[in-house]
Parts: structure tokens; C-alpha cells; sequence
């Protein structure tokens, strides 16, 4: 008997697929989740052009890198599809659809979340069959699942890969390094004297910041074990990665704005180990194959931690009470949970990971 299929459809191939439309326009690590689904798609319709929905930064990662992303056409800003990067000019919605409209997508997939604001505009697209998720608020579309908030994110997108007949090959992201990734991550960084690794202290939401001093001591350890140690951030990061320079006492290297998405690919590729805040970078460095150590919140471990352990630790803070004022920030997705899932408060949820517990994780990947 034949072994079954990892995640095996739960519907048959869409016959004479020719060209495939993906809607996942948001953010960094929000996209290494649903790489595995790509694959999927790939696998099951080799002979299908694949084309992602995405942000101009989409665009530029899929540039002459292979994978499965054929092509990238950048949907306009819109809510519940994406914000608006520095500087872009206005575009037309309703000229987008009629653009894509023209391509005459056969199949288009909605990866994009519970689908309040992306149902719409995927059966937007004319596609012969829609496939997606489905939140209450959300209209349905030809083949759907209904969203669950507390999913594994890589789990949940190749789940709507089996919609339309494809079965997972993998459960890991994996993204290609290009030599142009690591030749700019050699020109801006300079050749290796010591083994390295990078730390990446930022994250959008501030909840999911682990304190700058706790960054320092991985650093200060780190560099006495021999290792140069990098601080990553980007612009917005700027003031945490000083801190963490500051507070480490010992030489590190900050880079902020000096690599592309790119380099930072080429550079992560290049170190032994990235210690990070469950963000996009700590993400992406797993994706490239680098080991991470990854501080979580708990909510967020089940839905974006990877699974494996052999080269990755996520290191889990067990608060779901807002520092602040005490409110339950735990999801509430059933009515009779006393969590509302938000608070206007910003404070870290994740002050209560002590650093032994990073460094420990780090030493045991770093000497095994």
C-alpha cells in the first residue's frame, strides 16, 4: 500500500490550469509562512505560471531568484490588503482588476488571511475557480476553509493548497540564496575573521520585544565565546539596535540600512546562529537554513514557530495578561473566552524569558 500523501487534497486538480493568481500581500515573515503552499502549487501544476499578488518588496525579493513565484504583479493599497511603502505613488484598484482581469487566471488562491477584505477582491480577479480562507465576517469562495486563529500559519496556507488538489511536499519554508545576496552581504559586511552570528533585538509590535539589556548579555557572552556578533534592524529599529550597541560593552556590528532584503538574506546565510524576536528577520534567517533562537509569545508559538527542533529553539514567555492594565490579551475567537485579544497598551509581553534560558538555547545550537 502506498504511503499517503503529506496533507493530501481534500478536492481534485483544477484540469487546464495554465496560470495561477496568489494573494498574499503583507509583510515578511507573513510570507516566508506560506512558501510551503507554494511549493505545493508548483508541484501539482508544473506547467502552471504562478503569480503572486504582492507588495512592490515582493517584486524586488523575486527578482532572478528561483523558486516558485514565476512573476509578481503589485496590488495597490488597500485595506485589508496591504499599506502603502514609503513614497509609492497611488494606484487604481479598479485598474488592477481590469489588469488582471486580462490575464485570464485560471485559478486564484487567497493566502491572505480570513478574507473580509481579500475574498472580494480574489473573486474580483474572473478566475474559473477561487480557492481560500474563510473568517465569519468573510464571503465564501468556490472551494474554502473556515479560519481558526490559533492554526500553525505554514499548516493553515497548505491546507488551501490541498483545496485545489495539491499535497504538501514540505512543511519547511525554504527560500534560495543568490549569489547577489551573498556578494553584497561580502561587500558591505567584508570576509569572515570570526564565525558569526546576528542578533535582531526590533519587531513591529513592541509586545514582541524581548528588553534591549537581555539582547546586550547574548551579545556580551556571545563575543567572549569568539563569535562576532551583528545587531540587524531597520530604520524604525534604529533607537533598540542603539541600545543594545550601547548596553553590550563589547564590539558588535549594527546594521541598519545597510543591506537590501537581499543582503540580509546573504548576510543570515553567512552566520552560525540568529537569536531574534519572532519577527520577519528570525523568519527568514530559518528559511535561508541558519538556526535561529527565537523568543515567543506563547500565542504566537502556535502559530508561527516552526515545528522543528534539531536546528531551531523557540524560547516561550507564558504571559497573556497586558503588563499594564491585566486585561486578557489572549484571542478571544469563542464568545465565552474572556479574552478580547487587544488593549491599547504596548508594553513587551515577553519580559518574563530570562536570558540563561537564550543563551542556553544558543550555546547548546552553536556547540551542540
Amino acid at each position: 500500500m502506498a504511503a499517503p500523501a503529506l496533507l493530501a487534497p481534500v478536492a481534485g486538480l483544477v484540469p487546464d490550469v495554465a496560470r495561477i493568481a496568489v494573494l498574499r500581500a503583507n509583510a515578511l515573515g507573513d510570507f516566508i509562512f506560506v512558501l510551503p503552499a507554494l511549493d505545493a502549487l508548483r508541484s501539482a501544476y508544473p506547467r502552471a505560471e504562478i503569480v503572486l499578488l504582492g507588495a512592490p518588496w515582493h517584486a524586488a525579493l523575486w527578482r532572478d531568484r528561483p523558486g516558485p513565484v514565476d512573476r509578481v504583479l503589485v496590488v495597490p493599497a488597500a485595506p485589508g490588503i496591504r499599506a502603502p511603502a514609503s513614497g509609492e505613488p497611488d494606484s487604481s484598484m479598479i485598474d488592477f482588476l481590469a489588469a488582471a482581469r486580462a490575464e485570464r487566471f485560471d485559478l486564484a488562491l487567497q493566502l491572505h488571511g480570513g478574507g473580509a477584505n481579500s475574498n472580494p477582491l480574489v473573486a474580483a480577479l474572473g478566475a474559473r475557480v477561487t480557492a481560500g480562507l474563510r473568517a465569519e465576517d468573510a464571503p465564501p469562495l468556490d472551494r474554502w476553509l473556515r479560519y481558526v486563529y490559533y492554526q500553525p500559519e505554514v499548516i493553515r496556507y497548505l491546507e488551501v493548497a490541498a483545496l485545489v488538489g495539491a499535497p504538501a511536499t514540505t512543511i519547511t519554508p525554504a527560500l534560495a540564496v543568490t549569489d547577489a545576496d551573498r556578494a553584497e552581504a561580502r561587500s558591505v559586511l567584508g570576509e569572515r575573521e570570526r564565525p558569526r552570528v546576528a542578533l535582531h533585538p526590533g519587531a513591529t509590535d513592541t509586545r514582541r520585544r524581548w528588553p534591549a539589556d537581555r539582547f546586550a548579555q547574548v551579545a556580551r557572552t556571545l563575543h567572549a565565546d569568539g563569535y562576532e556578533v551583528l545587531v540587524t534592524g531597520t530604520a524604525a529599529e534604529q533607537d533598540v539596535v542603539d541600545q543594545v550597541v550601547a548596553a553590550a560593552g563589547v564590539p558588535v556590528r549594527p546594521q541598519v540600512g545597510t543591506l537590501t532584503l537581499g543582503g540580509l538574506i546573504g548576510c543570515y546565510a553567512g552566520c552560525e546562529l540568529v537569536v531574534s524576536n519572532d519577527t520577519g528577520p528570525l523568519h527568514l534567517a530559518a528559511a535561508v537554513g541558519t538556526p535561529t533562537v527565537g523568543i515567543f509569545w506563547v500565542g504566537n508559538l502556535i502559530t508561527t514557530a516552526t515545528a522543528l527542533r534539531d536546528r531551531h529553539r523557540p524560547i516561550t514567555s507564558w504571559t497573556v495578561h497586558c503588563p499594564v492594565c491585566g486585561v486578557d490579551c489572549t484571542p478571544g475567537i469563542y464568545p465565552h473566552r474572556p479574552g478580547d485579544g487587544d488593549c491599547p497598551h504596548r508594553d513587551s509581553f515577553v519580559t518574563d524569558v530570562p536570558a540563561v534560558e537564550v543563551l542556553e538555547a544558543a550555546r547548546e545550537l552553536l556547540f551542540g
